[in-house]
């Protein structure tokens, strides 16, 4: 049986919106999402580190066949950015947040 660890971490693309029910936004892209200003996006923190690799990005293309191995490689990458990633899991106990996303495809 899964247990609760209190944690509540929701995404969210960076064209959507921001409500309430957000709580804390953090953007966890490489680079500023296109067409949205600082203004709109509403964001709390910008957490680069935990986005994937702009060669990784690139060697993937969105291409749908490709999603297992991007998978794989980008895990190996996050292995690399434990600060980054604790500073996330801190943010996260303080309640409620969303990670914002500039891709198009969920």
């Amino acid at each position: 049986m899964p247990r609760d660890t209190g944690l509540r971490v929701n995404l969210k693309r960076a064209y959507e919106a921001p409500a309430k029910s957000d709580g804390q936004r953090i953007l966890v892209d490489r680079v500023w999402p296109r067409g949205v200003t600082k203004e709109e996006i509403l964001i709390d923190d910008w957490v680069k580190d935990v986005a994937p690799s702009a060669a990784l990005r690139k060697w993937f293309n969105h291409e749908p066949p490709k999603w297992n191995e991007f998978k794989r490689r980008y895990f190996r990458e996050l292995e690399k950015q434990l600060d980054a990633l604790k500073r996330l899991l801190a943010k996260s106990r303080a309640g409620i947040m969303t990670l914002i996303f500039g891709a198009k495809d969920e």
